[in-house]
């Protein structure tokens, strides 16, 4: 195995040699009506309940909501830009909704290092995403952490 320079890690990237078990990274956004747009142009999802404010009203959630995909996708970006970060590979993913995310909220996505297989390069991480003190969405995902050395 040859070592790969600690200069030539992409910035953002935390090595499976440097993590440890509690390391924490977080980010916030506020979606927006944009925001759920596009992600309905992306996805080919346009239920009505993410689109349409009159059709969303006669719903359990009185209002339009954001994809739970979308929300979900904060969580990728904390992994795929922070912890581990660059060169990260998704291996799974849990999720459980467990309240709406509307337009205009204020999303902050949380990723903690639950355990580590050096020998397999994965990293088990709790996942969660929080409006205010309300955690809408929970989950854990395991990947495969970047590590300074080639396989």
């Amino acid at each position: 195995m040859l070592d790969r320079p600690n200069d030539n890690l992409p910035r953002g990237t935390i090595c499976i040699e440097d993590l440890e078990i509690g390391m924490t990274r977080a980010l916030q956004k506020r979606l927006t009506d944009r925001d759920i747009e596009l992600f309905a142009e992306i996805s080919t999802d346009h239920n009505p309940v993410h689109l349409d404010d009159a059709y969303a009203r006669d719903t359990i959630f009185e209002g339009r909501i954001a994809h739970g995909m979308l929300t979900a996708g904060l969580i990728s970006a904390v992994i795929g830009e922070q912890l581990p970060g660059h060169g990260s590979v998704y291996l799974g993913q849990s999720l459980t909704f467990l309240a709406p995310v509307r337009p205009g909220d204020l999303v902050r996505a949380e990723v903690e290092v639950l355990s580590i297989d050096h020998a397999r390069r994965r990293v088990a991480l709790d996942c969660r995403c929080l409006v205010g003190d309300t955690v809408v969405l929970k989950g854990e995902a395991l990947v495969r952490a970047p590590s300074r050395k080639f396989d």
